[in-house]
Formats: structure tokens, sequence, C-alpha cells
């Protein structure tokens, strides 16, 4: 286990309300940039007041929590907004696999947020602010095979459908890997302005070298309000609007897709019930259409019942169905035994955390680590007793293009 010590002890945190930045993007530094983006609102911060490595384990988000209910309550705080949001934060990328390690949680020196028509800057300590420079294109970028190639994972596919329909699995979700290497150091801003522009009602993050942009909300956690946004089922985009209808139209009637997100939906009711009050699960899913591909989606909302910060909703609720599969933990040895690969945060949680335990949690979809000149892409697709290996794959690469173009433009 390592633990760095906050730069400052105590923290000395100042939030102010500003004018209206309204390009958040656009005043991060360009180094070690961190993020949380829709539609235009969220949270940017850069520098690093404190960092913790969180040790592997099951006890990995009580750790968490700890860790940072001990730093915030010896902060010297000074919240003049009072907004979800406000005063000190944490942003986070916790692995998958809560055996692997990778975990990590930072406090920002300096955090940008908009929301609802407000805008306010928080520092800590005495800070010199760095200047943004432009952001400077990768250039060429050549792709190389990640852990499988596509026919190897393909047969893993059809490896995973077989067992499926031996018996004692529903579903299992296969990631696949592909590696990227620029000409030049890739520039994280560059990949977040290219996300957040084409994928607005995504949630754009940058965590610690993770950067993407994911569509699955895990959770907000406002006061004792919570909300979750499931999605599980997918085909991609047609060439036009009248092949987007036959696909969605499709799509929605497909007893394979409809049986997956019954059971993404399921997984993430039995995790939230036992914390809630009240809980209102849709009875049929939407459809969400995004530029790349066509999801079936449910939105989940909910009461806490004990006021239980948002680490503790994570908790429960990671991994769901639509990233682990049914039964979770069959589905997560099936998943060791045919990956052959460590995913580190893909597909697990990344958001933030304010002092008050309110924030935003999705799961690390459509994403890439970031290091220097290098990239690892991910992608992953739900597989049932009645998937295709090529479709999957198909799929698969389709999600892969929505990093593919933040690299490429």
């Amino acid at each position: 286990m390592r633990v760095s010590v906050a730069l400052i002890q105590p923290l000395v945190v100042r939030t102010v309300a500003v004018s209206d930045p309204d390009d958040l993007l656009a005043r991060l530094p360009g180094a070690a940039p961190y993020a949380w983006i829709r539609n235009g609102e969220g949270l940017v911060g850069w520098g690093e007041a404190a960092r913790a490595m969180v040790p592997p384990g099951p006890g990995r988000f009580d750790w968490a929590r700890g860790w940072l209910s001990s730093l915030f309550a010896g902060a010297l705080i000074r919240d003049e907004v009072g907004m979800p949001g406000s005063g000190p934060v944490a942003f986070g990328s916790f692995t998958f696999d809560a055996d692997a390690p990778g975990t990590v949680l930072v406090v920002p020196r300096v955090v940008l947020a908009r929301r609802d028509g407000r805008a306010w800057l928080t520092t800590i300590g005495d800070n010199a602010f760095d200047l943004a420079r432009p952001p400077v294109e990768p250039g060429r970028i050549r792709y190389g095979d990640g852990t499988l190639t596509a026919p190897q994972w393909e047969h893993r596919v059809a490896r995973a459908v077989r067992r499926i329909r031996d018996g004692g699995l529903d579903k299992v979700v296969l990631a696949r890997d592909l590696t990227a290497v620029a000409d030049r150091d890739i520039d994280i801003r560059v990949l977040l302005g290219r996300l957040a522009r084409s994928y607005p009602e995504c949630y754009t993050f940058s965590v610690d070298g993770l950067v993407g942009a994911t569509p699955e909300l895990l959770v907000r956690h406002t006061g004792q309000a919570v909300e979750s946004l499931v999605l599980a089922g997918t085909t991609p985009r047609g060439s036009g609007p009248a092949d987007d209808a036959t696909r969605a139209a499709a799509l929605y009637a497909s007893k394979k897709d409809r049986h997956e997100h019954a059971c993404a939906v399921a997984s993430v009711r039995e995790a939230l019930t036992p914390l809630c009050s009240a809980l209102h699960v849709p009875e049929e899913p939407e459809l969400l259409v995004l530029p790349n591909v066509q999801h079936l989606a449910s939105r989940v909302t909910g009461r806490l019942s004990d006021g239980a910060s948002v680490l503790d909703v994570v908790a429960a609720m990671h991994p769901t169905a639509a990233v682990g599969g049914t039964p979770t933990g069959t589905a997560l040895g099936l998943i060791r035994e045919l990956e052959g690969m460590d995913r580190g945060g893909y597909s697990g949680p990344v958001g933030w955390i304010d002092a008050h335990g309110d924030g935003e949690w999705g799961i690390a979809l459509r994403c890439a680590y970031i290091s220097g000149r290098h990239a690892r892409l991910f992608a992953g697709c739900g597989i049932m007793a009645g998937s295709d290996p090529a479709t999957e794959l198909a799929e698969a690469q389709a999600k892969l293009r929505v990093m593919q173009y933040a690299l490429e433009g």
C-alpha cells in the first residue's frame, strides 16, 4: 500500500463563486487534468493536494471512505457556494477487479465547476495557477493488437457461449483491448474536447490517465436522493434515419437483448433495495441513442434510508450485471479465465465525491489509459446464450471507435 500525504496539513480550502467559465475544458493546463463533464456542466481540476493509492481487497471502498473522511474532517473549509461539488472534491477511479492494484483517489489543488447556472472555483493552499497552454495534436496513430487478436477474441466468445448453454450462467461480459502509439505525447485535453463535443450526453472523464466518455451513470448522490442509469443491450447506429429505426425496433424486440437488460436492471434493484426507503424501477426500458450505438436504458431513482455516502452506494452496486454478468461470482470467474488480461479501471467506477458524501460516479466505458505516446483502448460486450461471436466483435469495434476518433480527430 502506498499513500501520499496531503501537500498541506491540514487542507486549507476556499470555494468562491465566479463568472461563468463557458468552456471548462479550455481552462485546463496541460499536466494531469481531472474532469467530469456532461452537456458542458461538471468539474475540472488540476494539481494535487492529496493522493491515495487504495489498497486492493474486499474492504477497499471502506478504506477509501475512511481516508477521505479523515482528510476532509481535518480540513479548514470556507465554502461560499454550498452546492454539490463545492468545497474539497476527490476524483477517483476504482479497478474493475477488487483484488487488482490501481485504485486511486486524488484531491486536486484547483477545481473549477459549473452547474445549474452557477459557477465556482475551489482552491487548496497557496496556488500558483498554471497557464493553459494550447493543446497539441498527437499526430499519426498506429494501432496494434492488445491481449488477444480479433479471431482469438471471437474464439473466447464462442467458449463463453458454450459455457452459458451448459447452464449455471446467464451472462458474462467479455472485454478486449487495443493498443495505440502516437507520433507525439498524447495531450489528454485534445481527447476530452473531442469526446465532450461528440458525446455531450455522455460523462466525459479524466482521472489519473484514464480518459473516456461513458454513457452509463452508476450513481448520482445528492443528499438522500440517488439515481442510476442502467444500460444493457446494444446495436450499432444505422446508415440513416430509416436504418436507425429498423435497428432500434430489432433491438427492442430482441429476446437476447431484453433478457440482458433485465439482468442488469435486476442487479441494480438488488443492490439498491437494502439502502433505500423508496425505489422506482421502470417496467420497460427506453432507447438511448448515441452517435455510434443505440442502447436499451432504464433510469432507476430512489431515496436513501440512512444518508449513506456515495461510496457506500458504489460499493453496493459494483460490479453490475452490465459489466460483469449474472450470477456475479460465476461470471467474474469466467472473465478471469477467458479474458487473459487486467482491465485496470476499465468498467470500474469512476467519478467524484465531495466532503458531504455527494457525488457522481459512472462506469468507465468507452475509455483508454494514456501514458506519454501510448494508449490502451477497451471495449466489452455482454455475452448470452444466443450471442454470435462475429456480431459481438462488430459491436466491440463500434465501441472502440469512440476512443479511436478521440485520438485521430
